[in-house]
Order: C-alpha cells, then structure tokens, then sequence
C-alpha cells in the first residue's frame, strides 16, 4: 500500500511481495479493524491473538498436504533447536490449535472467537496480493446449527455495509461431508479425465491429488470445463441437503442477496457442508473480487485431536478492502489536526513548555510542537505550513512572568495570558 514514488534511492527495501503501510493508508486500517471490532463487540465475539509462527503439523494436519498452501505457499523456518515452523499463512488451524490446547471445549458453547493481523503466503506478488497481508477473522466453536451459518453470513455482510460497500452479492454452496463427497468426487473425477488434455497445467496436477479444487480454478480454458461439470448438489446426503436448504432459508428471511453457486468450493481441504463468498457484483468474478469467504469445518478440530466439535468461520482481506475504500475516495476518520502549535524559546522556557505540553494534552487540546528549533521564525514556519492558527509562544521574559503569548496566525495578532488562564483562553478561542 505504500508509494515509493519520489522517495529517496536507497540500496534497502521491502522485500519482494511485502509492503509498508503508510500513515495515509493506515487510517483506512484502522478504520476496518474498527468496524470490525464494533461488530465483533455487538455479535459477542472474543479477541484472541495467536502467535504467528507455529509448528508446521499445524497447517499439514489441517489445511491438507495437497492444498496450494501447504504445497508451495507456506514461508517455512528451521529453528536452531531442530523444530520446523511455519508463518501463519492462515488463521483458522493456530486458532483451532489455542481452542484445544487451552481446554476451550470445556466452555459453554457455541464459543465465539475473532482475529486481525498479518499472515504470509510466498505466492506470486501481483495487485492486490501481496506475501505478508492482514485479515480479520471469525471462528464459532460449538453448534451445527444451519442458523449459525447463516447468521455468521449476515454479520459479515453487516461489516461491508458498515464500510459503505453496497453492490454485494453473497455466492454459497454446500460441498457435501464425509458421507456424501466421496460419491461426488468419483463423479467428477470420471468428467474431468474425459477432459484432462483441455485442462490448464495446474488443473491437470490438481487431476491427480485433489479434482475438487479444480472447481476453483480461475483460468479461462478450466472455466469452459467446469461449468459443464457435474454438480455437487446433486449428490448431497439427505443431512447436508436439508442443512443447505435451511441456510437459505434463513438467508432469505433476513433479506440478504445471495445466490447459490454450485462450483464454489473454497481452496482448503478442511471445509465441510456450507461455503460461501461475499463479492461485489460489479467487478469481475475472479480471486480479486471476494471481499469475505469462510464456511463450516465440522471435522478438523476432531481431526486435530480433540472432541468432535462443528465449526464455522470466514475471514476478510483487509488490503483489498481499503483498496477499494481508496479508489473511491472513501471518506475515513483522518488523524486529528493540530490545533495549538507550542513555541518556546531558550532552555528555560523548553523546561516549562514540557509542562504546558503534558497540561494542554490532559485537556484534550492536540499540541504540535518543535522543540529542536531555537528560531521563533522558523517555529512560526512550520505552525503556518501546518495551518495551526493558535501558536503559544514562551520565551525568557515570559518564563519570569509567568505568561504565556497566544498568537493568532489567521488575524495576525496576540494576546498576553497568564499561565494559569491559558488553557481556559485557548478552550473560548477554540470553541469559535
């Protein structure tokens, strides 16, 4: 998110794929994870934060070993005592990982959960996608109630409404379970090697050790395929079809714009049942264009050693959405201006001015100063370029008087106040 453009040439930068966030970017960070934050606080959600290295079986147990991101994305470290970690490129197996090794099973359920913060994939860096980036995050422990999903969905959609987006459009499916997906997976895999010379090369290795992930494929030659393609609804157990059915049904009673999408299958192996997408209809239906995604995972904290436990969950991509705030000029909370620009000159009205500092700052008054600068001129420079129009000045002569000058830039005139009285004048000359 940074821009580099005009900056001094230096030997150091950020490594490939990696990005400063500027102060100019970082209000639109903050105010994500703010909304983000309120909603959390309304739907009764708990902060936790998870370390970012973790023990690379984590990830292996449970994002599956053919994933793309176990297979080639994960930045993977040998520490010096022989242990293989791994930065998260994902929130939801350290999360799972925290859920049972703090005994959270035990708590009343469901127990609900969220997460911001920077997680690492070594992909190729291209627009919008970078190696380290943010994500907010929401996991509920604890119920398979399909009003769970559904609900988890609305609040998502609460988030964006709440950031101003509006052309949305929720995308959802149910990729089946454990009983069910077998049945489909032959299905599939017999339609797709009828295909196989037509496929991308990835689709073509995906062929052989995960056809379902084909699905997600983006490229153009796959796209022809897969929307020909058998679809997973047709193959449902009779549990996940009425579950799918109720989630809708619910989606529809709270009014929200979804539409079922039969080839949405999310990109980890550890999705059960419901999938879903949150993206904006006017861009185009590609990885760029999803704003939220997540889904149930009814077996993975049973996978990972725990009691057998359902489980939904989406996340959010905080880059792409303050790109889009950005690009359309979003209006976002900017860091308060100044208001009082304090100018002291001489060492001993610098020992007073640090009190004055500490007093305005108790009163909610924002101070700006330059304490480094010994000219009055240059101070009443930068209190310009700033566009402060109060700037207090504190010199000798008002050291030993106890005064302090108050200049007004805008009128190009000042007033002497006492000390004592400074704050209550600035609060009346603020308030006009």
């Amino acid at each position: 998110m940074s821009n580099q453009e005009g900056g001094a040439k230096s030997k150091f930068q950020a490594p490939t794929g990696m990005h400063d966030i500027l102060a100019e970017d970082m209000m639109y960070f903050d105010k994500v994870v703010g909304v983000v934050s309120k909603i959390a606080q309304e739907y009764c959600f708990s902060r936790i934060d998870t370390p970012i290295l973790e023990n690379i079986e984590v990830y292996q147990k449970s994002t599956g070993l053919t994933s793309d991101i176990v297979e080639k994305e994960m930045y993977v470290v040998k520490t010096k005592g022989d242990d293989t970690l791994c930065l998260r490129p994902e929130f939801t197996p350290g999360i799972v990982r925290a859920y049972l090794q703090h005994g959270m099973f035990s708590l009343p359920k469901p127990v609900k959960l969220f997460s911001h913060g920077p997680l690492f994939r070594y992909e190729r860096p291209q627009a919008g996608r970078y190696r380290q980036f943010n994500q907010f995050n929401f996991e509920i422990f604890g119920s398979k109630d399909p009003i769970v999903d559904a609900q988890t969905i609305q609040m998502f959609y609460a988030i964006l409404q709440e950031l101003k987006f509006k052309d949305l459009e929720i995308q959802i499916n149910n990729i089946g379970c454990a009983i069910c997906r077998p049945q489909y997976r032959k299905v599939l895999m017999r339609y797709l090697k009828s295909k196989e010379k037509f496929l991308s090369g990835d689709s073509q290795r995906r062929l052989k050790t995960n056809p379902l992930r084909i699905l997600d494929s983006k490229d153009e030659k796959d796209r022809e395929i897969i929307n020909q393609a058998p679809q997973v609804v047709d193959y449902l157990c009779e549990e996940c079809h009425a579950h799918f059915n109720k989630v809708l049904e619910f989606l529809d009673e709270a009014n929200m714009p979804f539409t079922p999408n039969p080839y949405l299958v999310r990109g980890l192996d550890y999705y059960t049942k419901t999938v879903f997408e949150i993206k904006e209809k006017s861009k185009e239906v590609d990885m760029s264009s999803t704003l939220i995604g997540g889904g149930r995972y009814d077996s993975l904290i049973k996978s990972m050693g725990g009691p057998d436990t359902p489980a939904f969950g989406g996340a959010g991509g905080i880059e792409r959405i303050v790109s889009i705030l950005k690009e359309r000029g979003s209006r976002t909370a900017k860091q308060q201006a100044p208001q009082v620009f304090l100018a002291p000159l001489g060492d001993s009205a610098k020992k007073k001015a640090l009190l004055i500092f500490e007093e305005l700052r108790k009163e909610n008054i924002r101070v700006m100063e330059s304490f480094s600068k010994d000219s009055l001129k240059n101070q009443l420079a930068l209190a310009s370029k700033l566009e402060i129009r109060y700037v207090l000045i504190l010199g000798q002569r008002e050291v030993l008087d106890d005064t302090i000058i108050i200049r007004d830039m805008q009128a190009s005139k000042q007033m002497i106040e006492k000390s004592g009285h400074v704050v209550k004048a600035l609060k009346k000359l603020l308030k006009k």
